[in-house]
């Protein structure tokens, strides 16, 4: 078991748990106790979970968020989704081949009424923008219930251990995603009247102002009456259509971080990431703090959507980008084996001279987040207060969730009467931490200006962000730019005495520190290094500009390590002509990035799966649209497309394009109908009959 685990992490400390035994297909294997199964399976190296009906087809988790049942596995005999069951001591876990078994007729029992709670506000989701707006509610006077589907609050930040950016002041920049959920839980928690529910399950939310919540623990249903819904539900991931999405190993970046930074499970040894955007840029630094290569990131588009200051940093560590490049395939007998790409032409159209094949055993899936937002729709329809923020109102940074949850709670709090204000500068501060990335302005350093230390700042992008500012002692980093806000950029002026804390500080690593040394043509260098070292004085070390450019190679001089930010810093000699152009060393070596020496062009696109649970292939939706003349979302279930066990979270954003190809036009096309509820519910559960067999 322990080979896949992460025992050693720059970031994070090793996972306690007591060591438990339990089965998989009659083998004995190891976990933790209570992880999720499906991190326990990885952690022993299993992969497939379950064999579709539809031509035995392995498949594997994709979302490990309860989203997808992707990894859904018989467990003790009855189908769970393996990524939000907990392990415990003796389970017995078998793959789940084709449809399970039916169990055996219970006893009859008595249905019980379910239990019935009240609230002022019931809010959904406990993510960044949750618990922020459960908190004004509370200081408002209002009681509130904060329900959350996982154990533990603060959503995806607890998934997430880089710096953050954005306003120190007004959302923790400069502090890991991992640290603001604990800090944010604690906020809660010390509010009396916010209840809140873990390991709980909103299912549905009804016309009559009730909501049914579904504790799978307590295997109990039970009804929430509120006043006013909050929905901040976040958003779920997009999946992407291309032959040999459905093997085993391709799944999502939030998946993958789930696994690497919640779970310290090595869930691969050699990834490639679809997606250039900050989900893929971040989830690439991960994987490599992590000590898994990363053989490249591509995007379809021709440049890069996410900050560049998280492209530059992993370019530098040597991990390529490949943009106007699309997937073209992924290959593999039973898993993800190789993955195969190619560059576009202007109508994105993939050219097949262009395409390189590389040896993968996981294809990251980082193409975009998808709002969670059917509970807002059931509200709005009802006709009772409801509103939604965070990512399941606009998709953006948690920073900018944070001061949206704050908005949206006041605003909740004015639809049931209050007259509490809401200060205009609050959202025009959401509107900058939500914005996209800006401009790029060339740089000039100028060094040496004077003697001793002088930071070179590697930003050159308008971003939100200002936490090297904040913490200069002397003042001496100042925004400076047309938009008198925190996107423009920084820039030093004064006095600096190397201290080094713009250098930790800094969410991008783009800060360095440069000085003269007493040797004639050398310079002194202090970089920010977040990977486990063991440098020593006199090593030699791969130098790389800002981009990743070459430039020879320096010596370490010494290291450091700040606890407070989990950075080390190091002092490295090198040649005074490079000495501000350098930003930063490589840490990955250039081989692993090298493709196969003949690309693999074995692909049939209309081959690819579209709906995951029921195995519908693009080809086969098409053939019925233009048969039938098909218009209607709905329509599709006859061929069973959105009909499994996710109830189309994962297929109904693919089917509008797939019917675009069949020559629908996009005004045309009927969205599908939602209905409650979102989740399985064992039938036990709705009875409330406690512990009895399904």
């Amino acid at each position: 078991m322990h080979a896949l685990r992460i025992t050693q992490h720059p970031i994070l400390e090793p996972k306690p748990g007591r060591e438990v035994a339990f089965t998989f297909d009659g083998r004995t294997l190891v976990g933790r106790e209570g992880e999720m199964v499906s991190s326990a399976l990885f952690a022993n190296g299993i992969r497939t979970f379950s064999r579709h009906r539809v031509g035995d087809a392995p498949q594997g988790i994709f979302c490990a968020n309860g989203q997808c049942a992707q990894c859904t596995v018989l467990i003790d005999g009855l189908p769970m989704k393996s990524c939000i069951t907990p392990l415990r001591e003796g389970m017995e876990i078998k793959t789940l081949v084709h449809f399970p078994e039916l169990p055996a007729d219970d006893e009859p029992r008595q249905a019980h009424k379910p239990q019935e709670l009240t609230c002022d506000v019931l809010v959904v989701g406990a993510g960044p923008s949750g618990i922020t707006a459960a908190i004004e509610l509370a200081e408002a006077g209002y009681s509130v219930i904060l329900a959350d589907d996982k154990d533990h609050l603060g959503g995806k930040l607890v998934l997430q251990t880089h710096k953050f950016f954005g306003s120190m002041a007004d959302c923790y920049a400069g502090t890991r995603g991992t640290d603001i959920a604990r800090i944010l839980e604690q906020e809660a928690r010390a509010r009396k009247n916010i209840t809140i529910m873990t390991d709980s399950v909103v299912a549905g939310v009804y016309a009559d102002g009730k909501a049914g919540i579904y504790q799978p623990n307590e295997e109990r249903y039970l009804l929430v009456s509120f006043r006013g819904v909050v929905v901040a539900t976040g958003a779920r991931e997009r999946s992407l259509v291309f032959p040999g999405n459905d093997l085993p190993g391709v799944f999502g970046a939030g998946a993958f971080q789930t696994l690497v930074n919640r779970d310290l499970v090595r869930s691969s040894e050699r990834v490639l990431i679809v997606g250039c955007g900050n989900v893929g840029l971040i989830a690439a630094y991960h994987a490599l703090q992590a000590g898994i290569n990363v053989v490249g990131l591509i995007d379809i588009a021709p440049r890069i959507s996410g900050y560049r200051v998280h492209a530059d940093k992993i370019k530098r560590m040597g991990v390529p980008i490949y943009l106007s490049h699309t997937l073209v395939s992924v290959q593999g007998e039973g898993k993800v084996e190789k993955a195969t790409i190619a560059q576009v032409d202007e109508h994105w159209n993939p050219l097949l001279q262009t395409a390189k094949t590389f040896a993968v055993d996981t294809v990251l899936i980082a193409v975009g987040l998808s709002s969670v937002d059917e509970f807002y729709n059931a509200g709005v329809e009802a006709g009772f207060p409801v509103l939604k923020t965070g990512d399941a109102n606009e998709i953006a940074e948690a920073s900018s969730a944070m001061m949206g949850g704050r908005i949206t709670g006041r605003q909740m709090a004015r639809l049931l009467g209050s007259d509490l204000e809401i200060p205009q500068e609050w959202f025009e501060k959401a509107e900058i931490l939500k914005s996209h990335p800006g401009q790029v302005f060339p740089r000039t350093h100028k060094w040496p200006a004077e003697e001793g230390w002088q930071p070179v700042i590697h930003c050159y992008q308008e971003i939100p962000c200002n936490p090297c500012t904040t913490v200069c002692p002397h003042n001496s980093i100042q925004l400076t730019g047309k938009t008198g806000t925190i996107m423009d950029l920084p820039e030093f002026s004064g006095k600096c005495i190397g201290c080094g804390m713009c250098v930790l500080i800094c969410p991008g690593l783009a800060i360095t520190l440069v000085r003269e040394s007493h040797k004639d043509g050398l310079a002194e260098l202090v970089l920010p290094y977040e990977f486990e070292h063991s440098f020593q004085p006199g090593d030699q070390v791969a130098l790389r500009d800002v981009e990743g450019g070459d430039l020879g190679s320096g010596t370490v001089l010494s290291t450091r390590f700040s606890k407070k930010h989990r950075t080390h810093l190091l002092t490295i000699e090198v040649d005074a002509a490079i000495a501000a152009r350098t930003a930063g060393i490589l840490v990955q070596d250039p081989a692993v990035t090298e493709p196969l020496p003949e690309a693999d062009l074995t692909y049939v696109p209309d081959n690819a799966i579209v709906c995951r649970c029921e195995r519908v292939s693009v080809g086969e939706i098409k053939r019925f649209v233009q048969e039938n003349e098909v218009t209607d979302l709905n329509q599709l279930k006859q061929i069973r497309a959105a009909m499994g066990a996710c109830g189309g979270k994962t297929c109904l954003d693919l089917l509008p394009r797939v019917l675009m190809q069949a020559g629908v036009p996009k005004e045309a096309i009927r969205p599908a109908t939602y209905r409650p509820l979102t989740v399985e519910i064992p039938m036990k559960a709705l009875a409330n009959q406690g512990g009895g067999k399904a």
